[in-house]
């Protein structure tokens, strides 16, 4: 089981193996950007620095002044900011917008070095369709995490394309174990990995809501609601965390026979649960399938 903080969060910067990260340049460092390379940056993650960033805007990039691990470019500045960052380096991790991606991939293709791998988060856009804007022997390696990789928590989809190999797929993973755990899957998993724990934080946080508004229904200020499901969940998913047995198994020792609980546990079975999740996964890599074909 993963090593946590006392508050709850995983020590980040932890690979499975002690091999260097090679140089590696980020173009985006918004939220998940910015997460990723909070990862890279842990003093424990073994990697050639300075790693190179860009931003939009030269107040983003101002915020990594006198930082001596990174070396951050802005397009408001330079204009040749994303191809200057990607000179030399080994990993290259597009951090925008899937709109954005093969614009932004074909700006920096003449810039990238052989054997370079492009990892994209992108959700909606294939490898395939950033391989075809690359020139040959650069890799693809497509990344779905998710926010928990801003504490070190995260759960992150890693895919290669047809052009990488399995040492490229595994450098990558390597990268995204520094924010968390990282489970390598075939590409068309790629979509049922974001509408499982891409997008599975909202859910969580949706249940969240609900259960507290309820909790105010049932008589509790605004406060207390807040903080009985909040440390209920926390504390649930540190529980689950912390042991070997399965999410049933957990549910049944707090269900004892013609208790409390299993009454709301009936009601909440009777509501369809089972089939309300699987039209929700399913709506969700619909979504990235339509985001696919540019709809």
């Amino acid at each position: 089981m993963d090593e946590t903080t006392a508050d709850g969060t995983r020590a980040p910067g932890r690979t499975p193996d002690h091999s260097r990260l090679p140089r590696t340049a980020m173009i985006g460092v918004g939220s998940m950007g910015g997460a990723i390379l909070a990862g890279l940056r842990a003093p424990e993650v073994d990697i050639e620095r300075p790693i190179a960033v860009t931003t939009r805007s030269e107040a983003s990039a101002e915020a990594f002044a006198g930082a001596g691990d990174v070396t951050a470019l802005s397009s408001e500045r330079d204009p040749e900011a994303n191809r200057r960052a990607v000179r030399g380096a080994a990993l290259v991790v597009l951090g925008v917008k899937p709109w954005m991606v093969r614009d932004v991939v074909r700006e920096i293709a003449g810039d990238l070095e052989p054997g370079a791998v492009v990892v994209s988060v992108a959700a909606g856009v294939t490898s395939a369709a950033i391989e075809a804007e690359l020139p040959d022997g650069v890799a693809v390696v497509r990344a779905m995490p998710n926010t928990p990789s801003t504490i070190g928590l995260g759960a992150t989809g890693i895919a290669g394309g047809a052009s990488a190999s399995e040492e490229q797929v595994a450098l990558v993973q390597r990268m995204f174990a520094t924010v968390g755990e990282a489970l390598i899957v075939r590409e068309d998993q790629i979509n049922a990995v974001a509408a499982v724990s891409g997008s599975g934080p909202a859910y969580i946080f949706l249940y969240a809501e609900e259960m507290t508004a309820a909790a105010e229904r049932a008589g509790f200020d605004e406060d207390q609601a807040r903080t009985l499901v909040k440390q209920t969940i926390v504390g649930a998913a540190q529980l689950w965390a912390h042991s070997d047995e399965t999410p049933e198994t957990l549910r049944r020792k707090v269900t004892s026979p013609k208790g409390t609980t299993e009454q709301a546990v009936l009601e909440l079975q009777r509501g369809g649960w089972a089939e309300l999740f699987d039209r929700a996964l399913a709506a969700n890599v619909r979504r990235s399938e339509e985001i696919e074909r540019g709809e």
